[in-house]
Formats: C-alpha cells, structure tokens, sequence
C-alpha cells in the first residue's frame, strides 16, 4: 500500500518582487485534517508565500502539490476549484451588498443550487451572528463579524485546504477568542487549515505544526508546544 501523500505539500518555492527576491526556499506541508502555523515577523514572507499556495502569484521555482497533485503555477480559480480557499488579510468582504449576497459570491464554484442552500444553512449554523445579520449589508457590520464573513465565505467553496491570512489582525481580545475556537471548529469539520498569524501563543495552542519564516526562508518547525517553548521563538516573538 503506497503511503498517503500529505493534503499539500510546498517544495522550495521562491519569488521575487521587481528583482527582490521575497521568498527565496520555503517548503512546508499540511498533513489530512491539520492545522499548522505560518509564522514570522512583518516581511518575512508569510503572506508571499500563501499567494502562491493559492495561484494568486507565480511562483519563480519549486513545487506545490494537493493530494500528490501539482498546482505551481496555476491560476487562482483553478487553485479554488481543486480544494485550496485564500481569506486574504484585511477581510475584504462585498460592503454594498448583504451578508448573504456574499455568502452566494463565495459559492460560484459551486454548480448545485440545493448544495449552496445548504452550504449556507450550515455557515449560519457555525456563525449564528451571521445568521442573524443575514438581511444587513457587509459593510455596516463591525470588524469581527465581517472577519467572520470573509472566513464563512470561503468556506462556500467546500475547501480541503483553508488557508487564513491574519485573520485576528485589529479584532478586540474577545473576538480574538471566539475567532480561534471557530478555527478548532471549522478543522473538526474535516478541512485541513494553514494559518498566519502574529498571535503566537493562540496559534501554537491550536496548531498540530509550525513553521517559522525569517527573510523568506523557513528556519523552525516543529509541533506546536516544540515551538512555544522553544528559546529563539520566545526571544524573537514572544519577548522571552
């Protein structure tokens, strides 16, 4: 029986902005159903690198395969298709039009009305907020929850892999709690996650795995509580 390949798996994929080079050797996987952290300080090519992952760059060099498949190099519509999702940073919803009307944008993938139908019950059921908003513009909604939209409207896609792009950048400590909770929940229901974040300590509690990018090179990785304790992480992002 031949071993299964992980659900993505990244090899020294580089990139180089108008000559400078951004991302130069990353390599990282995400196994079945895990959550594994991208980390690192601002301009270490965390977000470089998910673009990638998600076609919406082109990578210079290397691979980038999901279930053994390779996608170096395909479009961003192509990438969604086959089972990756980007939530950007910034959370970028539609503001003119509802929380519904996004979660329907977020479904143009999707070829079955009945199947969206229920791609849609099942995001209010996971974000009641949202489902008690359904009817208000995107716009008009506070931070967290339009953070929330962004997330339920990738979800619309059915992703294998979510990949998540400073999803608790600017919300308050509460919503930040809750945020990571839906993270836990939305991995249980059987998609794998890649997260980027600045929040350490939140993401290593939940990650199975990390990776830590400095200067666009991965130079740690580890298990979660490896990396939480582990002295150059503290010394360099946790003030330890």
């Amino acid at each position: 029986m031949k071993d299964v390949p992980p659900l993505l798996e990244v090899a020294s994929i580089a990139y180089a902005y108008a000559g400078a080079e951004a991302v130069r050797n990353v390599s990282l996987t995400v196994g079945q159903g895990e959550i594994v952290a991208l980390l690192g300080a601002n301009g270490a090519g965390k977000t470089t690198s998910v673009k990638m992952i998600a076609g919406v760059l082109r990578p210079s060099g290397g691979r980038i395969a999901l279930n053994g498949a390779e996608l170096a190099g395909a479009p961003s519509h192509v990438v969604v298709r086959r089972g990756i999702t980007l939530v950007p940073e910034g959370r970028l919803v539609f503001p003119q039009i509802t929380v519904l009307e996004n979660l329907q944008m977020g479904a143009h993938v999707q070829r079955d009305a009945a199947r969206v139908a229920d791609l849609i019950e099942r995001a209010f059921v996971t974000f009641p907020r949202l489902g008690e908003r359904r009817r208000q513009l995107a716009g008009s909604m506070s931070g967290g929850e339009q953070q929330m939209l962004a997330i339920a409207r990738g979800l619309m896609s059915s992703p294998k892999l979510i990949i998540l792009d400073e999803p608790s950048l600017g919300l308050m400590p509460s919503m930040t709690a809750d945020l990571f909770r839906l993270i836990g929940t939305i991995n249980a229901g059987g998609a794998g996650v890649l997260l980027v974040e600045q929040n350490l300590h939140q993401s290593l509690r939940i990650a199975y795995r990390g990776y830590v990018l400095e200067k666009g090179e991965v130079v740690l990785a580890g298990t979660g509580s490896e990396l939480l304790g582990n002295d150059y992480v503290r010394r360099a992002f946790l003030g330890g």
